[in-house]
């Protein structure tokens, strides 16, 4: 699997950051979901998935996953 950066709300190079990936789907790097009740509510969790938190905001970088990054 090969990954694109769309954006990051990042300061520093911390997360989140949103990523595109040669298989038409998206790997986020945000802040690990611990929450007793936020685990609680997930639904038909398999094996080997995990959860990250990430705002809102950065998901606008979705929108159009084919655009050049800027940097």
């Amino acid at each position: 699997m090969r990954l694109t950066l769309l954006g990051t709300d990042s300061q520093a190079g911390q997360c989140p950051t949103l990523y595109a990936t040669d298989r038409d789907t998206y790997v986020i790097q945000g802040w690990t979901v611990t929450d007793p009740e936020a685990l609680a509510d997930l639904k038909d969790v398999l094996e080997g998935e995990t959860f990250v938190e990430v705002p809102k905001a950065l998901l606008r970088f979705a929108k159009d996953d084919q655009a050049e990054v800027d940097r």
